[in-house]
């Protein structure tokens, strides 16, 4: 009801004509106010009915599309123009499907095939390139605002964020179903589990800028660090829903929004979906099908290990009681009422990257003697959470000899190097040695303990003995490959301390330990049968031979993706409680300290037929939620999503998206000017299979898209921004484009594809506060000559040369660049010292090819701008070249206008 019609019952007494007017204009205000509440256009059903060519077109339009803009042409008293030269079509599509000018090679082809399928033809040869895939990622990373740093104070390197734009590559290289494409970022982690491309996807939620500072080193019980937390999970709302949806549900985050029909509400249920994700390296395989095969080796092996434990426990409970009871006494030798569980003084070897990296301690007697025992007793370290048996050695051997080196007369007394051993905590290891002589007594470890993301070996005493239970190592000098000499916690000497948890290894305590480990052991001997013994043997050998076949898989690599952690590592005391999603409210005034109402995940109202909150069971994964928005996103009656990219790909084509706010379909976002011809393109995308390509396809082999881009005075006074494409637009390309091309006509350009981003610049104070010095980076160096999608992208120092040419922001996400003509691209483009190197590789390249200077420059042409040079052209620029020289000529080629853009 309009606010007006509480003063309905007053009008009587004004007299019936004033009634009768003032009811007529309540009717017209109503009916607006009814208009209003109504749906905006961009949340109405997708309609594409059967189209038609106007009957006068004069065989213009070649597919709907023409239809469709020929229509409103028509309507609005406007003809299309002719179709472009062929000479100008190749260099269009060229560039706007590969990001690269065509070569003179490729040019002569198309011009001289007289075929009327030349053009479709060249068109699938370019979709089919992998060029197409690099040039239309960087599209993509735009929107998403892509970038290889954090951002934020320290800006430092995110050294494994490249796999996600990779995958963006390949994705579109691919042609991968756009439906899919969505799901992947957004839950492929679940949705194709075994899949690389399933967990690097998810790169999209780790995309934007990040706090280093509010996340790694300040804990979430403090509110700056709730406050980091909660802008984080605000920037993978506001990228999932602008990208995807094109809504900018971000405006909700303090008050409902002012114009949309998005509530407080909607948007903390939005976070709720992401209350659980933060950001962290993860582990994947890059090569397709091995991560598949990893992962049925892991259950394989994990199936047997659980056999293992089931053999264990079956004969635990043989001689459970008595077992435990043993095992009881030996854990509490040594404990007295003042004693505690702080880490003891013990051994500790240098941190190792890999497992596999042996490790060796050893203690030298002072001469060879009859020996009986070898005690260990392993250490106590809170460090991450490990406790007791911090690096005790899952695989171990213990060896006598009087080689110092242990590569002559060697005497293994222990070995358990075939499987892992059960990490006894800080209870003590006795093994025999049965009275052989040796003067060095050696462990070595050969599978070193898991410590954080790296690798030790730790003990706290090792206790040699005679037969009279005498500790033969007390205070001997020990020697080892490598130690942490960080006294008095960590040295080689407190090895052999005589103490262990502080309490004196006296020889009673020794024979103790000895008696007790043998009482144990003959148990276990007493239980184990023929049969047992067997089975283990073998369910052991199968667990190697798995274990084999796992270590011979090519290692993983990180990536850099949206991640539930536990608060671990790096993330100690910051993450949330074991990855559960956190308690999402409503915050007053969007103050983290004013919460209100618990929300449970769920999304915006759209439309009868999709759900506006969530139901999922209570027990569900972190995981059900973003699933549950993916499949949102794509379901086939949510018109957003395939509205919105119909009217990127049509942007990045035309020049103007059809919807001028690409990232704002809401009730302060433009309307369409061919709401037909988006709904088309969108209804196509959607029952085809979500094949980019295929738009691609509508777009460039349309009429529209081939028309000559001169502008016609009459068209101009009456649509002089060509918003009903009555000419093609003439486009000034992006930075990477103009950088791409200066190295490939220059006979410069790198086409590797994938892997780290090259780095254009010197980075100083990398580990703490970097500095990106661009300056001081050698653009000769041929590392930095592969396609600008592959540059390393910093997010507080950008490329000074890029940013000049309007090269995107990776701060802040960016669905229509900006378009500037300014004195400072010119003084780039002439001054630059990439453009001065590069400008001297052209010119070599040109004398390398052609004798003539006059033959050089037609070279030239053809390179630079895809023609042959006028007469003119050669009057002037053949005196040129001879006074200033053939790099001059070529610096002043690539800033002309015709260089930069396409018509």
């Amino acid at each position: 009801m309009c606010c007006f019609g509480r003063s309905r019952r007053s009008l009587a007494r004004w007299g019936l004509p004033t009634v009768l007017l003032a009811l007529l204009i309540f009717s017209l205000v109503d009916r607006t106010c009814a208009q209003d509440t109504d749906s905006p256009w961009s949340y109405r059903p997708l309609h594409s009915g059967p189209l038609t060519s106007p009957a006068d077109d004069g065989g213009w339009a070649r597919n709907p599309v023409d239809a469709l803009i020929l229509s409103r042409l028509q309507t609005e008293g406007l003809s299309p123009s002719p179709p472009a030269p062929r000479i100008t079509l190749i260099r269009r599509v060229t560039i706007d499907l590969t990001g690269l000018p065509p070569t003179p090679a490729e040019i002569d082809h198309f011009l001289a095939d007289p075929g009327d399928d030349a053009y479709p033809r060249l068109v699938e040869r370019l979709l089919s390139s992998p060029r197409y895939g690099e040039r239309w990622a960087r599209h993509w990373l735009d929107v998403v605002h892509y970038g290889d740093t954090h951002g934020y104070d320290k800006d430092k390197p995110r050294l494994h964020a490249w796999p996600y734009r990779d995958y963006v590559v390949r994705a579109f290289n691919e042609d991968k179903p756009y439906g899919r494409f969505v799901r992947e970022q957004l839950a492929g982690d679940v949705l194709f589990p075994g899949s690389s491309d399933g967990l690097v996807a998810t790169g999209f939620l780790a995309a934007g800028p990040w706090d280093f500072i509010g996340h790694a080193e300040v804990p979430e019980t403090k509110i700056d660090g709730r406050i980091a937390r909660h802008l984080d999970r605000d920037d993978m709302v506001r990228t999932t829903m602008n990208t995807f949806v094109s809504l900018t549900v971000q405006c909700a985050r303090c008050h409902d929004h002012k114009f949309d029909a998005v509530s407080m509400s909607d948007y903390y249920s939005l976070q709720a979906v992401f209350a659980a994700i933060d950001r962290a390296d993860q582990p994947f395989d890059p090569e397709p099908g091995l991560s598949t095969r990893r992962v049925a080796l892991r259950k394989q092996s994990q199936h047997i290990a659980q056999q293992l434990a089931g053999l264990n426990k079956e004969l635990s409970k043989r001689g459970a009681q008595r077992l435990t009871k043993l095992r009881n006494r030996l854990n509490q030798l040594g404990r007295t009422k003042g004693s505690s569980a702080r880490p003891q003084f013990g051994y500790h070897s240098q941190i190792a990257p890999r497992p596999n990296m042996p490790k060796w301690v050893q203690v030298d007697l002072g001469r060879s003697m009859p020996l009986a025992q070898v005690v260990l007793v392993g250490c106590h370290d809170d460090f991450n959470n490990i406790g007791a048996g911090f690096g005790f050695p899952p695989r171990f051997r213990i060896d006598v000899s009087d080689d110092p080196r242990f590569e002559e007369n060697v005497t293994c007394i222990a070995d358990h190097t075939s499987f892992d051993f059960p990490n006894p905590g800080t209870r003590p290891l006795a093994f025999a040695i049965g009275g052989r002589t040796g003067r060095y007594v050696r462990v070595t470890a050969t599978r070193l303990a898991l410590r954080n993301n790296d690798y030790i070996f730790a003990l706290s005493e090792l206790a040699v003995l005679n037969a009279g239970s005498q500790n033969l190592s007390f205070r001997v000098p020990v020697s080892a490959l490598d130690s942490i000499e960080a006294g008095p916690r960590w040295r080689r000497a407190n090895l052999v301390d005589g103490f262990f948890d502080r309490v004196p290894l006296t020889t009673q305590l020794l024979k103790q330990i000895i008696d007790l480990d043998a009482q144990r052991r003959a148990l276990r001997q007493q239980l184990l049968t023929p049969e047992w013994v067997a089975r283990q043997r073998d369910l052991r050998a199968q667990l190697a031979r798995v274990k084999s076949r796992e270590a011979g898989l090519p290692p993983t690599q990180l990536v850099y993706v949206g991640a539930v952690h536990t608060g671990q590592g790096n993330f100690r005391g910051t993450g949330h409680e074991q990855g559960r999603p956190r308690p999402i409210h409503i915050l007053e005034r969007g103050d983290i300290r004013r919460p209100g109402l618990l929300v449970g995940p769920g999304t915006i109202p759209l439309n009868k037929t999709l759900p506006t909150r969530f139901q999922l069971p209570p027990d569900h994964n972190e995981s059900d939620r973003r699933v549950a928005l993916a499949s949102w996103i794509v379901a086939h009656d949510n018109p957003l999503t395939w509205r919105s990219i119909a009217n990127r790909v049509w942007q990045y084509h035309i020049g103007r998206p059809l919807v001028d706010t690409p990232n704002d379909f809401g009730q302060m976002g433009a309307a369409p000017t061919h709401p037909q011809l988006l709904d088309w393109l969108a209804v196509r995308l959607r029952n085809g299979n979500g094949s980019l390509k295929d738009l691609h396809r509508q777009i460039v082999l349309s009429a529209t898209y081939q028309q000559v881009s001169e502008s016609r005075p009459k068209a101009h006074q009456f649509d002089s921004g060509n918003r009903f494409l009555w000419r093609m637009n003439r486009r000034r390309v992006e930075a990477e484009v103009i950088r791409d091309s200066v190295l490939a006509i220059s006979g410069q350009l790198d086409t590797k594809m994938y892997g780290p981003g090259f780095q254009d610049f010197v980075i100083e104070r990398p580990e703490h506060s970097p500095h990106y010095q661009y300056h001081k980076h050698d653009p000769e160096d041929i590392r930095s000559h592969r396609r600008s999608i592959y540059r390393f992208l910093v997010r507080s120092q950008q490329q000074p040369f890029m940013t000049t040419l309007d090269c995107a922001d990776p701060s802040r996400q960016v669905a229509r660049r900006d378009e500037t003509i300014s004195p400072l691209q010119a003084l780039a483009m002439l001054n630059n010292r990439f453009v001065t190197s590069m400008s001297s590789h052209f010119a070599a390249r040109l004398s390398r090819d052609r004798t003539d200077l006059t033959a050089q420059i037609e070279l030239a042409y053809r390179l630079a701008f895809c023609r042959r040079p006028q007469a003119a052209e050669l009057e002037l620029l053949v005196p040129y070249a001879g006074r200033h020289g053939l790099p001059n000529l070529c610096r002043l080629m690539l800033n002309l206008n015709e260089f930069v853009f396409i018509d």
